[in-house]
């Protein structure tokens, strides 16, 4: 009942996401269009006087507006990474888990090694090619149902050492669309740590019904 009732507090969660994530990206359209203020600067012309091409309070109101929603943004996918993290320490320990109907694995309990991952179990474990730094830089924290990362096999709580060429560093989400951008309808080797171990999923982006190319979110660690 615990989990049930967080998992349906998390998904509500995600769901706030989702529609705070669609009012940013209109005020940095607004913002952004040829010839607007921008997201930051001053809002004088030349002379020093305010610009008189455009509404100075109403700027500084959407400025405001999207500092805001960039802080809560990052206080609701704290809140739901800690909820994902409550919902893999309440699963059973029982090898049966509860799948959606996509049958991907909802609560698969994850481990993060402190380590260099270089040791893996020997369930499951694949041989897999990653670089010096093979720690995990962002976790799977929604995938979508019938998605190509559902299809393809990834799940929920995976985190994410190697996603084709890109690893930890800096700019990882701009990092991480343009490979996907670039790699469409090719598959591309994503390397996730799942259950204590190194794992080499083959996934592909590609267009679907739904958002994006791949139909999951990735929260940065």
């Amino acid at each position: 009942m615990v989990g049930a009732n967080l998992k349906a507090e998390t998904m509500a969660l995600m769901e706030q996401r989702d529609a705070m994530e669609a009012d940013m990206n209109s005020i940095i359209h607004r913002l952004s269009q040829p010839g607007g203020p921008g997201l930051s600067g001053n809002l004088l012309d030349s002379d020093g006087f305010p610009r008189l091409d455009i509404d100075i309070p109403a700027v500084r109101a959407e400025r405001r507006r999207l500092a805001e929603l960039r802080n809560n943004h990052r206080e609701l996918t704290e809140k739901i990474n800690a909820n994902i993290q409550i919902l893999h320490s309440v699963r059973p320990s029982s090898k049966t888990s509860s799948t959606n109907n996509s049958g991907y694995d909802v609560c698969s309990e994850v481990q993060v090694l402190p380590a260099a991952l270089t040791s893996l179990s020997a369930s499951g474990a694949m041989d897999v090619d990653v670089g010096a730094s093979s720690i995990p830089f962002a976790m799977i924290d929604e995938i979508t149902e019938s998605s190509p990362a559902a299809e393809d096999g990834l799940q929920l709580g995976d985190q994410v050492v190697k996603f084709g060429n890109v690893e930890a560093g800096d700019n990882l989400l701009p990092r991480l669309t343009a490979e996907a951008q670039s790699k469409q309808g090719q598959a591309i080797p994503v390397v996730v740590v799942r259950q204590g171990a190194l794992v080499n999923i083959p996934v592909t982006p590609r267009i679907w019904q739904g958002r994006g190319l791949l139909g999951c979110h990735f929260s940065v660690l």
